[in-house]
């Protein structure tokens, strides 16, 4: 089964523990309540004669059916919850036209929440179609609630939900005025809306507008329960394009005001999910001019952590558009995303360097005054989240983004500079940590001021690892980051003092990068050697070595592609002439 979330795991705890409480009574309600209905002849006072006269058989087949019942619950119950007789049963007290017998039945899958550790057979899925369609809130009530904690304890297949039609059943119930009704079915539909075919399903049944319609509901509980089935159909494309149709954006922004956190919640992951799709973004932005906006900065100081770290993870799909960015800057939302990166909630900082590394891109109005401040933020992110790679991976990008010819020595003079060379020869960092710090470097290093700096720390561990790093070409993307950094070292032409002690290994990986198919790695195989070769102890271990052999290959294949290409122009430039 999924992983609930929190509020589903509470929920359903909540109903474990309700249900405990009245287990006792449950079963003596069920013996009483069956007994005196299978002695009863007269169960509905008003009925027209022509209806008496059918009374009889239809009383006699149900008394039958509850005296059955009731053996089976004295007698039998220990040894078979799920057999033939309580089924056939609990079939015909459901299909009953008496409320008394068919909430017997609907107790019963109340008392199977609390008693059955196995799937469900499907067979006894059937009871619940009369059940949910009853008449009698009650039985709703009781039926849905039941099939809820079947759907959230995973005894009961989602799947198999749509298959047998009780999704339509759910649907119907939304339309009943009875509050705790609507909550089960929506609450059902926000459990069904976990897996996709599920979505397209509930689409298909036109689910989406009853929804909407329970979002602006009174009743807190029913409200919360309609807006988290919204969120998890958020999660499929078709469903989103949808839901702006039908008028879901005011409704969602609306319900960020709410005082419930989680309707807030519900409602900012809704617009969040919407938001990842920038051709949503025209519509979202229309909605009292900007105040989307305004409302998500707004969230972001909440106290509810998790409603904060939403506002920024939506923010930060709005932020995909150069304008967005634009607009939240005038909005001072910079002071507001610092505070946040020194949360105590791992979520909270990761949302909130998330939205910074996206307002780090241009067009900014970032003076150095405020990027020295940033950084100062930054690094003490860095320090406290060093293996979260969330956090290296976003950190590390914002400082590229923020590095330009005014701030590279505010940069490099940074803790954040530091940061990203302890990230660098960290042994357990992941590959993909890794290829954003090289990266990273790599722009920092096209800089003579970065250059000067990492030369003049002799920095022997330094060397060994991007020697290392470029060796892997297993890692093809950090292997060409961590070459890109060494050869731009190469140019102050002093670098060559400090890799000597590694020269076979510098060798080595450049002897691949030269026979490497792409050709981007042999021109940086070929830009390396031509400085390095300044050093007389390079030059000569490269003039009587394999490079040299695998050099010359490389001449070859260049001098006989150019051939070609002129031959290919010649021929194009003849025809061109003879048009």
């Amino acid at each position: 089964m999924s992983r609930l979330c929190e509020r589903c795991a509470q929920l359903l705890q909540d109903f474990v523990n309700c249900v405990r409480r009245l287990s006792a009574a449950i079963m003596e309600h069920l013996k009483e309540c069956l007994s005196a209905l299978s002695e009863c002849c007269c169960l509905n006072r008003r009925r027209s004669r022509v209806r008496q006269l059918y009374e009889p058989v239809l009383l006699s087949h149900e008394r039958k059916a509850a005296q059955e019942f009731l053996k089976h619950m004295e007698t039998g119950i220990h040894k078979s919850l799920v057999g033939k007789e309580s089924l056939h049963a609990m079939t015909v007290l459901a299909f009953s036209e008496v409320a008394d017998f068919q909430e017997s039945a609907a107790m019963y899958y109340v008392f199977l929440n609390q008693n059955l550790h196995t799937q469900l057979p499907p067979e006894f899925l059937e009871p619940y179609h009369p059940l949910l369609q009853s008449s009698d809130t009650v039985v709703q009530q009781v039926a849905s609630s039941s099939l809820l904690h079947f759907l959230l304890e995973g005894n009961v297949s989602k799947e198999l939900i749509v298959q047998v039609g009780l999704l339509e059943d759910i649907l119907e119930m939304m339309e009943s005025g009875d509050p705790v009704v609507q909550y089960n079915s929506c609450s059902c539909i926000m459990t069904l809306a976990i897996s996709e075919s599920n979505r397209e399903a509930i689409r298909n049944a036109r689910g989406i507008v009853p929804l909407l319609a329970l979002a602006k509901s009174y009743e807190p509980r029913v409200q919360q329960s309609a807006v988290g089935a919204i969120l998890n159909l958020t999660r499929s494309e078709k469903i989103r394009g949808i839901l702006c149709q039908e008028g879901a954006l005011p409704v969602l922004t609306l319900l960020l005001q709410s005082a419930d956190s989680e309707i807030q919640y519900y409602s900012c992951a809704s617009l969040s999910n919407i938001a990842a799709n920038q051709e949503h973004h025209k519509a979202m932005l229309a909605i009292g001019d900007k105040f989307l906006l305004r409302m998500l900065v707004s969230l972001m100081s909440s106290s509810v952590q998790k409603v904060s770290s939403q506002a920024c993870l939506c923010l930060n799909n709005m932020a995909s558009s150069a304008e967005v960015r634009v607009d939240l800057l005038h909005m001072d939302i910079m002071p507001l995303v610092l505070f946040l990166l020194n949360s105590s909630n791992k979520e909270v900082r990761q949302a909130s360097i998330t939205l910074l590394c996206t307002m780090s891109h241009s067009p900014g109005n970032l003076d150095a005054l405020l990027c020295e401040e940033l950084l100062q933020h930054l690094a003490m992110l860095m320090r406290m989240d060093r293996a979260n790679p969330v956090v290296v991976i976003h950190a590390t990008c914002t400082i590229q983004n923020l590095s330009r010819p005014e701030t590279i020595e505010i940069i490099v003079g940074s803790q954040c500079f530091e940061e990203l060379l302890r990230s660098l020869l960290d042994p357990n960092k992941e590959e993909e940590s890794l290829q954003y710090v090289a990266t990273c470097l790599a722009e920092l290093a096209k800089s003579d001021f970065t250059r000067k700096q990492l030369i003049k720390r002799k920095d022997e561990a330094l060397m060994r690892c991007l020697v290392r790093l470029a060796a892997r070409l297993e890692h093809r993307e950090l292997s060409f980051q961590a070459a890109t950094i060494i050869k731009y070292l190469s140019h102050t032409g002093r670098i060559a003092v400090d890799l000597k002690p590694f020269m076979k290994d510098v060798q080595a990986y450049l002897m691949n990068f030269l026979s490497h198919p792409e050709l981007r790695f042999q021109q940086m195989g070929i830009a390396t050697l031509r400085s390095l070769c300044e050093d007389p102890e390079f030059s000569e271990a490269i003039t009587h070595g394999r490079l040299k052999e695998q050099l010359e290959q490389v001449r070859q294949q260049t001098e006989e592609t150019q051939a070609l290409l002129r031959t290919v122009i010649s021929q194009t430039d003849s025809l061109n002439l003879k048009e």
